[in-house]
């Protein structure tokens, strides 16, 4: 870990809340608003979120499973996400957020008019905006955690945003 996190310390606690807390905290609050206030269906959310996951290599992400109303995905479901292209688990709007969250993550100058047409058929510009944000929160933060090592040491929490 890059971050010396004193011992009576929660690492992510400390570094998100009290090493800068004028930027953790406000951080944080994006974060969980991305949780909290999402209305994208929980596939296509996690599917977007897991894809963003694996590219980061965030260990604390990729064991995170957002939970809604008591459901989660099922846990082939991790698997199928970074098989987006040729899995039969996804509907068309499930494999647009992972394949959104792909190109976001690795080649967003690439995105071109086709890909937002096959897009917004699929989702309304308000979802489009909802999904890009999400996405840059993960994009951001998930990195955050695992160049800074965070994501080694990270515990989940009792309970899961979402």
């Amino acid at each position: 870990m890059i971050v010396d996190i004193p011992q009576d310390k929660d690492p992510i606690a400390y570094v998100w809340g009290e090493l800068v807390p004028g930027i953790g905290v406000a951080a944080a609050g994006f974060s969980l608003a991305v949780y909290e206030h999402t209305t994208l269906g929980l596939r296509e959310f996690e599917a977007a979120r897991l894809r963003i996951a694996q590219i980061n290599g965030c260990l604390f992400c990729l064991d995170w499973r957002t939970e809604r109303d008591g459901a989660t995905v099922e846990p082939e479901f991790l698997d199928a996400v970074a098989d987006w292209r040729t899995t039969e688990a996804f509907d068309d709007r499930t494999r647009l957020a992972a394949e959104y969250a792909e190109r976001y993550a690795i080649d967003h100058h690439g995105i071109d008019d086709a890909f937002w047409s096959r897009m917004l058929t699929h989702y309304t510009q308000a979802e489009v905006v909802e999904l890009t944000m999400c996405l840059g929160s993960w994009l951001a933060f998930g990195r955050l955690n695992h160049v800074l090592g965070l994501d080694a040491v990270c515990v989940l929490p009792s309970h899961h945003a979402g």
